[in-house]
C-alpha cells in the first residue's frame, strides 16, 4: 500500500506478531510442562492478562483521544519489550512461577490495551476512508503469516532453549516495533492543538464514546454480540491448550503445527474478505463468518489420543480462523466508517475493552469448569455459546450493514491528497 505510513505501520505490526506468537506456544507449554499449571491457574493467568481491558478501558480510549497515537504506539511497544524481558531473566534464576508470569502479565496488558487502542485509531489518519476494509485485511494477513510459522518455530525454540529464553524474541520483536513506527513521518496535530477541540472532563468524554458504541443501530448489536463471543472464545481456549497437550497428547510441537494451520486458515480467511464484503455486504458477511465458529470447534471436541487427534485438532483451528480472517477486517473497516475521527480511540477502546475484557471471566470459567466437569463439556459450552452470538447478531439490525455508511458531521479519515487507491 502506497499511503505514507502505512508500509511502516504494517511493517511494526507484522515484526510483533512473529514474536508473539512464538510466545504463546512458549508461555501455554511453560505453564503445562514446567511449572504443571492447573487449567484454573492457566485461566487465572490470561485474565490477569485481560484485566486492565476491564478495569481501565475506557480511559485508555480517552487517553489516547488526548496524544498523539503514534507516541502511544512507539511507548507501549517498548514497555512490553522490557517486561517480556523480565521472564527469562526470572527463569535463569529459578524465580518463575504462575504467580509471577499473572503478575508480570497485568501491566503488560495494560500496555497491549493502550496499543490496541491507538493502532486502530491511527490507521484511518494514514489511509481514506473506502480502504479501511483492505487495509485491515492486509495488517490481519502479516498476522496470520506470522501465526502459520510463528509457532513453529516457537516449539522448535522451546525444545531447544527452553520456554523462558523463547521469549526473548518476542521482547525483541517489540523493541524492533517500537523502532520502525518512530520513522513514521506523518504530521499528527496533538488533540489539544486542533482548532474545534475543546476542553473536555472525563465525566463527558467516557459517555459520549459509549454513547457512541451503543446507541448506534448497527454498531451496538455487534458490539453486544462480539463480547458475548469473547466469553466463549476465551473459555474454549483455556480449555483447548491443555486438552491437547494432555488429552490427545499432541505436546509442544503438535501445540506449534496446530496454531500454524490456523494461521494459514486466517490468511486464507482474510484473501476472502474483500470478495465477501463486495457480495454478501458488511453485515451478511460477518453474520455467515460468526455461524462457521460452531462447527470449526467440532472436530477439535471428537479429537482422540494420536496421529488422528492431531489431525482433527488442525482441521478445527484451520476452520476457526478462516471464520475469523473473513469477518474481523469488515469489522474494524465498518466501525472505523462509522465513527468520527476525533472519537476513534474512545470507540476502539470501548470495544476492545470490554472484548478481551470477557476473558476475565471466560478463561477462569473455562478453567474451573474444566478441572471439575471434564475438558469435552467445557468445549461444548463454548460451541453452544458461539451459536448463540452468531444467532442473535443475525436477527439483528447489523444484518443491513454496509461499509459506504458514514458518521454524522466531520469525516472518519483524513483522506491524503490525491491518493485513492492501494497499491497491491
Amino acid at each position: 500500500m502506497s499511503h505514507h505510513g502505512f508500509p511502516q505501520l504494517w511493517t511494526a505490526t507484522t515484526v510483533s506478531y512473529f514474536g508473539t506468537y512464538i510466545t504463546m506456544v512458549a508461555l501455554q507449554v511453560l505453564m503445562v510442562t514446567d511449572l504443571h499449571a492447573s487449567a484454573a491457574q492457566i485461566g487465572l493467568v490470561n485474565a490477569a492478562r485481560w484485566l486492565p481491558y476491564l478495569l481501565f478501558g475506557l480511559l485508555a480510549g480517552v487517553f489516547v483521544d488526548r496524544h498523539r497515537r503514534r507516541t502511544v504506539l512507539i511507548g507501549s511497544d517498548l514497555g512490553r519489550a522490557v517486561l517480556l524481558g523480565v521472564i527469562p531473566l526470572l527463569g535463569l534464576v529459578g524465580g518463575l512461577s504462575v504467580p509471577v508470569i499473572a503478575a508480570v502479565m497485568v501491566p503488560f496488558g495494560a500496555l497491549a490495551l493502550l496499543n490496541d487502542a491507538a493502532y486502530q485509531s491511527y490507521l484511518p489518519r494514514l489511509v481514506p476512508s473506502g480502504l479501511f476494509n483492505r487495509a485491515n485485511a492486509q495488517l490481519e494477513q502479516s498476522s496470520h503469516v506470522a501465526q502459520t510459522t510463528g509457532p513453529l518455530v516457537g516449539g522448535g525454540l522451546v525444545q531447544l532453549l527452553g520456554a523462558p529464553l523463547a521469549v526473548v524474541i518476542d521482547a525483541v520483536s517489540y523493541l524492533g516495533s517500537g523502532l520502525i513506527l518512530s520513522t513514521i513521518r506523518v504530521a499528527e496535530p496533538r488533540p489539544a492543538d486542533l482548532p474545534d477541540r475543546p476542553k473536555r472532563r472525563l465525566r463527558t468524554e467516557i459517555p459520549e464514546g459509549l454513547a457512541t458504541v451503543y446507541r448506534h443501530p448497527k454498531l451496538a448489536p455487534l458490539s453486544l454480540t462480539t463480547h458475548g463471543w469473547f466469553i466463549f472464545s476465551s473459555l474454549a481456549s483455556t480449555v483447548f491448550v491443555p486438552f491437547a497437550v494432555r488429552q490427545v497428547g499432541i505436546g509442544s510441537l503438535g501445540l506449534g503445527i496446530a496454531y500454524s494451520c490456523a494461521g494459514v486458515g486466517g490468511l486464507f480467511g482474510t484473501s476472502l474478505s474483500n470478495r465477501a464484503e463486495r457480495r454478501l455486504g458488511a453485515g451478511p458477511a460477518v453474520i455467515a463468518a460468526q455461524l462457521l465458529f460452531p462447527f470449526a470447534y467440532l472436530p477439535i471436541v471428537f479429537a482422540q489420543h494420536g496421529t488422528s487427534g492431531l489431525a482433527l485438532i488442525c482441521v478445527g483451528e484451520f476452520l476457526f480462523w478462516v471464520a475469523v480472517g473473513i469477518g474481523s477486517p469488515i469489522e474494524l473497516a465498518y466501525r472505523q466508517s462509522v465513527v468520527a475521527d476525533h472519537l476513534q480511540g474512545r470507540a476502539s477502546a470501548t470495544i476492545r475493552s470490554l472484548n478481551w475484557g470477557m476473558n476475565v471471566i471466560g478463561a477462569p470459567v473455562g478453567g474451573v469448569l474444566a478441572d471439575a466437569v471434564g475438558y469435552r463439556p467445557a468445549l461444548w459450552l463454548g460451541i453452544g455459546g458461539f451459536a448463540v452470538t452468531a444467532v442473535w447478531l443475525g436477527v439483528s439490525r447489523f444484518r443491513t450493514a454496509s461499509l459506504t455508511e458514514r458518521p454524522a458531521g466531520r469525516m472518519t479519515a483524513q483522506s491524503p491528497a490525491g491518493e485513492e487507491r492501494m497499491d497491491e
